[in-house]
């Protein structure tokens, strides 16, 4: 995680703008005053900075909640931030040096809004769930010019990866998107994707409910397949296979393909060491037989006006709202010089979005963008006005 290490935090103006940096705000929080969030704008990633005051020196780092795919503008506001202020760095593993040539035209990392506005459907989909080196991924596009790749990752070093390929490769046919896959799903129309796949996910033993592979997800996979299309699972756990299996067949009506030790045209740097172990690689497919209604999602995120006073809000930190379905979580809150934020979680229990309410007056918005259009969200969405609006 880059981060500074400083021996006194500084404050500058708010707003202003540096070297193609905007900062925007600071929100100081209520509860734990070593805490504060700068919300800064690079080109069109907008986020949190954290500081974190400990005890001989501070720390300066990306808030992990909005933390943007580009690393460089992670970079880029962290340095700007420090020369602004006339910081006094004690250490950093921020590099210097600037953008890499290969990503300055890169155009595949799309955020959430660009998929829940405008979803391509203009060719066949697939879909990669967690592509790591991108090895895999890159292959397919590779072989299948026709056909375009969205490959999903949370693993920044790995996004910055495969960009680069991209880059290097000239592939077009390839988009990457950080975001949780189970509810990046929700929002993909019906009946359009050939397939997914799921290389070596997680396991997650002590935490399933945290596993890809869930009754929800395969119910989402079977919406947004084709007719004929194909879930794969692969995976060196024998755990997470049974696991999976046991899941898949408490469908009424499914079709599983099972293969174990197959060979596949492009493996991981990991299965290569796993086979050098014999260790044992499972293959779980599912064939979709049926085709879908389409997805109908009523509602908006428009936020009501805001009758409670900045210090109600405060008081909201730690109270829980539970619903059928869901909750709303307001974790931490924070004073604004012109109002006051919190942050919250929302949604369904087993996938909940995290993000943060900015209030000023009686006007409120989500930050740094709207939640996913997603039924639990919606429910969450109309709970939370309710809170606000008093």
């Amino acid at each position: 995680m880059p981060h500074l290490h400083i021996k006194e935090f500084k404050e500058i103006e708010f707003p202003s703008v540096s070297d193609g940096v905007s900062f925007n705000f600071i929100a100081d929080n209520a509860n734990h005053k070593e805490e504060k969030l700068i919300s800064v704008t690079v080109e069109d990633d907008e986020f949190f900075l954290l500081l974190k005051e400990e005890e001989g020196r501070n720390l300066l780092k990306v808030d992990k909640l909005t933390k943007p795919a580009s690393i460089y503008n992670v970079h880029k506001a962290l340095l700007t931030y420090a020369k602004e202020a006339g910081l006094e760095v004690l250490s950093s593993n921020v590099p210097q040096n600037q953008k890499n040539v290969h990503l300055q035209e890169v155009t595949a990392l799309k955020d959430i809004n660009y998929f829940a506005h405008n979803f391509p459907k203009d060719k066949e989909i697939r879909i990669e769930v967690g592509f790591g080196s991108g090895r895999h991924l890159l292959h397919q596009a590779i072989s299948n010019p026709e056909v375009l790749f969205i490959g999903i990752e949370i693993h920044h070093p790995s996004i910055e990866q495969v960009l680069k390929q991209i880059a290097i490769k000239k592939l077009d046919n390839i988009l990457l998107l950080s975001y949780d896959a189970r509810l990046f799903m929700e929002l993909v129309p019906s009946n359009i994707v050939g397939k997914i796949y799921v290389h070596f996910p997680v396991p997650w033993d002590k935490k399933p409910h945290r596993r890809v592979i869930s009754t929800t997800f395969i119910e989402e996979a079977r919406r947004i397949l084709k007719v004929g299309g194909t879930l794969e699972l692969r995976t060196d756990s024998e755990n997470y296979y049974a696991y999976s299996y046991e899941t898949f067949i408490a469908f009424n009506r499914t079709t599983l393909h099972i293969n174990k030790n197959r060979d596949i045209a492009v493996t991981s740097k990991y299965e290569d060491r796993w086979r050098k172990m014999e260790k044992n690689i499972y293959d779980l497919t599912m064939i979709n037989d049926e085709e879908s209604p389409e997805l109908e999602l009523d509602g908006d995120f428009d936020l009501l006006d805001v009758n409670l006073s900045s210090e109600e809000i405060l008081e909201l930190h730690k109270k829980v709202q539970k619903f059928e379905g869901g909750f709303i979580h307001f974790e931490r809150t924070y004073s604004l010089k012109d109002g006051a934020m919190v942050r919250i979680s929302m949604g369904s229990f087993d996938k909940p979005e995290h993000l943060y309410i900015v209030s000023r007056g009686k006007e409120a918005s989500y930050y740094p963008a709207l939640p996913l259009r997603s039924k639990s969200n919606l429910i969450a969405h109309q709970f939370l006005n309710k809170v606000l609006h008093g």
